[in-house]
């Protein structure tokens, strides 16, 4: 009987405890072996965490019979630049074969941003492996970002993903018919709260007061992603703390993205102070999520991180979102796959139905990505037509509307319909060239008139 082996590619934490509790609830199948493959893709590798070195996934880590780290054998190339030739391919997957000892198993290869790579190097080196996606948050909701090859896309048989969202499905591969596979949110926030419990962490610890009403804010060093400036961005999470104050929060713990300036945690101290409340920042490996929950806060705000849904339907935490219009009017380009997390928090922010909610992610991800998931249109338009001019401008500028000719486009002016498109070719272009034809054949006349 031929041996199945699953590989796990993994690079981060929440992908590690989702690929943990699919495994815990029996949703991948049986295999002889699974092997998780870290890969650390920071921009600075040496400034991030590496999955097989953190000590409180080392209970996470014990699901898998073996650990090959992908960064040494790629070492010194980074892992997002390993892009090998097509015809080295072959000969790579014989010696990754051999280097971890897969022999002529047939395998079933997990990845994370199957868009990029090294996990799209890794799903066309393995040219006769059977593909899974396991989600990396909100960003498994939105349809994938660039034309994959088919050789690829149909070998993509399911998603598996926490149901964070409950009513809302993943876009992602959904036009190749790949199965989508929640895990199940019980499921998930034990594996979560067992990453959590795995190490004692004093600095958390230490900040625990059930005697206080404690909101935690989350940043997530949006200037970096060329969204906000840092000015905005300092104002966007004053507004944050402002938030928790009016939902009834007396203490606020920050806990600051790992890049963010020490300017942006003092700026939120002072407006905390100013407002009567006590102020402490968070700055360990926990997920946010666990120090929701261990913390006991009474509320979570950020921006649009996958936290939010997460600890309200984990924990049962409520959870705000601020400044989500403006991500969804600086996002660029439009087909930015932060878009779909942003519409998601928003939708939640503002208590939109499940249904209508996977509505609204189904007519954005159309107008993201027309070409890849064209089955939505037939979703999108009703979706649209219902929407109010507002909502339409929040959610899809005017331009991409009637670009793709949805509902709610504007009429287009005198300019746009003389320079539209006639048959795939401009109506200044149609004019000029029509005028040239003109006078060629005028010119074919008088040269018969006058027998020249």
């Amino acid at each position: 009987m031929t041996r199945t082996i699953q590989l796990f590619a993994l690079h981060s934490t929440y992908g590690l405890m989702t690929a943990a509790a699919a495994i815990d609830a029996g949703l991948l199948g049986e295999a002889h072996e699974r092997i998780l493959i870290p890969m650390n893709t920071a921009k600075v590798p040496e400034t991030a965490h590496d999955l097989e070195e953190v000590p409180r996934l080392t209970p996470l880590r014990a699901r898998f019979e073996r650990i090959e780290p992908l960064n040494p054998v790629l070492d010194p190339l980074h892992p997002t630049t390993w892009q090998p030739d097509e015809q080295d391919l072959p000969m790579l997957e014989r010696l990754f074969r051999r280097a971890w000892n897969l022999g002529d198993a047939r395998l079933e290869l997990f990845v994370q941003s199957p868009q990029v790579a090294p996990a799209r190097t890794l799903m066309a080196l393995f040219s006769q492996a059977e593909l899974g996606v396991i989600g990396d948050g909100l960003m498994t909701y939105s349809p994938i970002r660039d034309q994959l090859p088919r050789q690829l896309t149909e070998r993509v048989s399911r998603v598996v993903y926490p149901d964070v969202v409950p009513g809302v499905a993943p876009l992602v591969f959904a036009e190749t018919g790949a199965a989508r596979v929640p895990v199940a949110v019980a499921e998930f926030g034990r594996v979560l709260r067992e990453a959590g419990e795995a190490q004692p962490d004093a600095l958390l610890d230490a900040l625990v007061d059930p005697a206080t009403a404690t909101a935690l804010v989350l940043g997530q060093y949006l200037s970096a992603l060329g969204l906000v400036s840092a000015e905005e961005e300092t104002a966007l999470q004053v507004r944050m703390v402002e938030r928790a104050a009016d939902a009834g929060a007396r203490r606020i713990v920050f806990k600051p993205h790992p890049s963010a300036p020490p300017a942006l945690s003092e700026a939120l101290a002072r407006r905390a102070s100013a407002l009567g409340l006590d102020f402490a920042t968070y700055a360990g490996d926990q997920p946010a999520e666990f120090v929701a929950h261990r913390l006991g806060a009474m509320a979570v705000i950020a921006g649009f991180s996958t936290a939010l849904p997460t600890v309200r339907e984990v924990f049962g935490i409520p959870a705000h979102a601020v400044g989500t219009g403006t991500v969804l009017a600086r996002l660029a380009p439009f087909e930015n796959s932060n878009r779909v997390p942003a519409v998601i928090v928003d939708g939640l922010e503002r208590r939109v139905d499940p249904v209508d909610l996977q509505g609204l992610v189904d007519a954005v991800g159309y107008a993201m990505q027309p070409e890849i998931v064209t089955h939505l249109r037939a979703r999108a338009v009703p979706v649209l037509e219902r929407l109010t001019p507002d909502e339409r401008e929040r959610l899809v500028p005017a331009s991409r509307l009637r670009r793709l000719d949805l509902p709610g486009a504007p009429a287009p002016t005198l300019p746009q319909r003389a320079g539209g498109s006639a048959g795939g070719v401009g109506r200044w272009e149609e004019l000029r060239l029509t005028a040239a034809g003109a006078k060629r054949r005028a010119r074919r006349v008088w040269k018969a008139a006058t027998g020249r």
